[in-house]
C-alpha cells in the first residue's frame, strides 16, 4: 500500500514538473520576471560601482606615485647605508612619513647627532628594546653608529641646502 502511494506521488510530481517546464519555467514572465530583471540590473550597477572604484584606485595610485616622485625630487641626498638600513622605517628624509602616511619608525629629522648616537647605542646593547633595530645594528661597530648619527644630525642642514 505504501509503495502505491509513493508511486502515485512520484507520478504527480513528475506531471507538475512537466507542466511547469512546458509553460516556460518557474520564473519566466509576470512579477517573478520583473524580480529577476531587477536582480540583473542590480548586478550591473554593482559591477559599474566596482569599475568606478577601480578607476578611482588607479587615479589614487598615480597621484601617490607623483607625490612620492615630487617628494623624492625635493629630498636631499642620503648615503646608501641610510637608504638600505633606515629609510624603509624612518623615511628617505627621516621625517617618519611617506606619501603623507606615518611609517613604522619615528621621526629622526631635527634630532642632534649626539641624541641619535645615544639611542643607537641603547638599541644595540638592548637597553631599549626593538627587535628590528637590534637586528640592523648588531653587526655594526660604534664608529658605524657614529657615522649614521652624524648623517642624521645633518638632515636639517641638508634640507635647507636642497631648497636653495
Amino acid at each position: 500500500m505504501k509503495n502505491m502511494i509513493v508511486g502515485i506521488l512520484v507520478l504527480l510530481l513528475v506531471a507538475v514538473a512537466g507542466w511547469v517546464a512546458s509553460n516556460g519555467g518557474a520564473y519566466n514572465g509576470g512579477e517573478h520576471g520583473k524580480v529577476i530583471a531587477n536582480i540583473g540590473n542590480m548586478a550591473n550597477a554593482a559591477t559599474q560601482k566596482i569599475k568606478e572604484k577601480d578607476d578611482r584606485q588607479k587615479e589614487n595610485d598615480k597621484l601617490n606615485a607623483l607625490r612620492d616622485k615630487a617628494g623624492n625630487a625635493g629630498a636631499f641626498k642620503v648615503s646608501r647605508a641610510y637608504k638600505s638600513k633606515c629609510s624603509s622605517c624612518h623615511g628617505v628624509n627621516g621625517s617618519g612619513f611617506q606619501n603623507g602616511k606615518p611609517m613604522m619608525g619615528p621621526k629622526l629629522f631635527g634630532q642632534t647627532s649626539d641624541v641619535i648616537y645615544k639611542k643607537l647605542i641603547e638599541f644595540k646593547s638592548g637597553r631599549k628594546e626593538n627587535v628590528v633595530m637590534k637586528g640592523l645594528l648588531i653587526s655594526l661597530n660604534e664608529d658605524d653608529l657614529k657615522v649614521f648619527a652624524d648623517e642624521i644630525g645633518e638632515f636639517p642642514a641638508r634640507a635647507e641646502a636642497a631648497k636653495q
